[in-house]
């Protein structure tokens, strides 16, 4: 995009403000003014190395800009994960190309680590003369010492890197361990920057940094070559599916809910939470999304891991950390102030050991998209799914903390009890396909019952619209509304032109309204969730009234939606967690894959109901 001003608030860019680039192992945030603020080392949920994105004075960056920095701009090389910032300075241009290199003929596609543990900064004077300035600052200290022309920083909070900073031109070190340098460059003159922590020594003996921009890309390219999609918004699609797989950990098959840690729902609020985990359930949107556009080994290599988790706890969790335990207990860290000010900055995270039902849904739908792909199940697979089943059926009606993770009283959630009841119909369905044993009749009956109870408590006819949880038997302490209440159809619990869920769709996108085709996830007023504060528009809600009104014949009414979300992605692609309705800026983790799960959910929806029209 064209360079433009920087305008920070309260000394931070904007959340859109920055790029993803990552390796399948960990990622990175550029920001639009040179700056890299956020990096977890070694991995996605690794303590992070550079955490300046939630404290721009203590939490560390990695800057390469110019000094007198007026403009910038940023786009990715097509279909990568390369990120390219312009950065016009007083006399000059510069262009800064960031990428965590990926090895030679990696396959992306492949359950196997593709990443060289390196972040390569290679900056280029485009036109006239550049004063450039190198800062590097981690967030917690380093010794710092220097070896054959490169830095090898010794940190007490990553005992286990082998951190290692090579620079083609001069730094000079301090007393807190920042290595800092200034150098005048010309047109056509270039600097070099490489972080590495492989623990390799190759880092003193450098390979040529474009063969290494060179390689990365054409390792994009070929993952990016199998993707099928020909439908609206097709480059914004491409770019969805491609931060999917940024936040995809390739060694495991885990693939992260966001980038980041505790970015705030509200300015100034106290709902900021560490997403950098794997919730299963949006690991399966996640790979739902991926194999709609023809992307199959992200969602097989999760439901392996996954499934290898639960067979060793007898039980599925709601989220996993990459090396297949829970979480890290939820703590407040006071040493950052939090981005904008919105303190507390959190590590691990506190719902971990909540009971949300829809997790065996979510599980068994991705069993059964992998059998209708044509995967086998033998004997083993199918005792662990059977023993999944029959958690789902014994818990279906039972309180919960639902899909949003309320911190209060939980309740029996109609998405929750929804999913149930996916559990148990996808359980059937793939003992059908594969010729297994189960108790059909037992399951069915079991699958009618949990659908019928449902429909008949979960559904307020004095409103005339289902509520997000079931009523008591009796009919009485019926909920408020809730946006997941939108999913029903996306899981074949309920048809998205039913009368009833008509009627639903129209309450959800009346009462929930936050303005201009967002909407809240549900109002804290009415559904109490245990948690001071207010947040902002949650974007996939939105994208789910999309498929609603694509599933209702509505389509002129869904392309106009659909094309309204879309616009409010970042110049590169990008979406957040929620949308602050009043000034249209991100709030919440970054970038978020639900988000990007509407967009290319969506898309294929409105894409096939236009085909089917024609």
């Amino acid at each position: 995009m064209p360079p433009r001003s920087l305008d920070r608030i309260d000394g931070h860019l904007p959340i859109e403000d920055h790029g993803l680039i990552g390796d399948g192992t960990t990622c990175a945030l550029v920001a639009r003014d040179g700056s890299i603020p956020w990096l977890c080392l070694p991995e996605f949920d690794s303590r992070p190395f550079l955490a300046g994105l939630l404290d721009p004075v203590r939490g560390g960056a990695f800057s390469i800009a110019p000094v007198g920095l007026r403009e910038a701009g940023q786009r990715y090389l097509e279909d990568t994960g390369v990120l390219v910032t312009e950065l016009r300075g007083t006399d000059g241009v510069l262009q800064l190309t960031d990428c965590l290199t990926l090895r030679a003929g990696a396959d992306l596609g492949e359950s196997v680590p593709s990443g060289r543990g390196e972040l390569l900064r290679l900056a280029h004077v485009v036109s006239g003369s550049v004063e450039l300035e190198v800062r590097l600052a981690p967030f917690d200290p380093v010794q710092v010492t220097q070896e054959g022309g490169a830095w090898r920083m010794l940190s007490g909070a990553h005992r286990d890197l082998h951190l290692v900073l090579w620079c083609s031109h001069p730094l000079t070190p301090a007393r807190d361990g920042s290595l800092t340098g200034r150098v005048r460059l010309h047109a056509g003159e270039r600097l070099t920057a490489v972080l590495d922590w492989s623990g390799n020594t190759r880092i003193l003996y450098r390979t040529d940094p474009d063969q290494l921009v060179d390689q990365t890309v054409q390792a994009w390219h070929r993952w990016a070559q199998r993707l099928s999609y020909e439908g609206p918004q097709r480059d914004l699609v491409r770019r969805s599916a491609l931060t999917l797989k940024l936040l995809d950990h390739a060694p495991s098959g885990a693939i992260m809910a966001a980038a980041t840690s505790s970015l705030p729902e509200v300015i100034g609020g106290v709902r900021n939470w560490d997403y950098r985990y794997t919730w299963v359930r949006d690991a399966a949107f996640s790979t739902y999304a991926l194999r709609r556009i023809g992307m199959t080994s992200e969602s097989d290599s999760f439901l392996a891991w996954t499934l290898t988790n639960a067979e060793r706890d007898r039980r599925v969790s709601i989220m996993y950390a990459l090396n297949g335990d829970q979480p890290d207990i939820e703590w407040e860290d006071l040493s950052l102030a939090g981005y904008r000010g919105s303190g507390p900055v959190r590590w691990g995270n506190g719902a971990a050991g909540q009971h949300q039902h829809d997790v065996y849904g979510e599980l068994l739908d991705v069993a059964y998209q992998y059998v209708r792909s044509g995967g086998g199940v033998d004997e083993h697979l199918w005792r662990v799914l059977r023993s999944l089943t029959e958690q789902a059926l014994e818990r279906w009606d039972t309180a919960d903390s639902g899909i949003w993770e309320i911190r209060a009283t939980g309740r029996p959630f109609t998405y929750s009890v929804a999913l149930c009841h996916v559990a148990v119909d996808r359980a059937l369905r793939t003992a059908d396909l594969c010729d297994l044993p189960a108790p059909r009749d037992r399951w069915r009956a079991a699958a009618d019952h949990i659908q019928a109870t449902l429909l008949d408590r979960a559904w307020d006819p004095e409103r005339g619209t289902f509520t997000e949880h079931l009523a008591s038997a009796d009919g009485t302490g019926r909920g408020g509304l809730d946006g997941s209440l939108l999913a029903l159809p996306l899981r074949r619990v309920i048809a998205a032109d039913d009368p009833r869920m008509v009627a639903t769709a129209e309450a959800v996108r009346r009462e929930l309204d936050a303005g201009d085709g967002l909407l809240y996830r549900y109002l804290h007023t009415a559904s109490p969730d245990g948690l001071p504060g207010q947040e902002g528009a949650f974007l996939l809600c939105s994208f789910w009234l999309v498929d609603n009104l694509t599933g209702q014949g509505r389509l002129d009414e869904a392309h106009a939606l659909y094309e309204s979300l879309c616009g409010r992605a970042s110049d590169l692609g990008l979406l957040a967690e929620e949308i602050d309705p009043g000034s249209g800026a991100f709030l919440g983790n970054f970038p978020q894959a639900f988000s990007h799960v509407g967009v290319v959910s969506s898309g294929w929806a409105l894409a096939r109901a236009e085909q089917a029209r024609r």
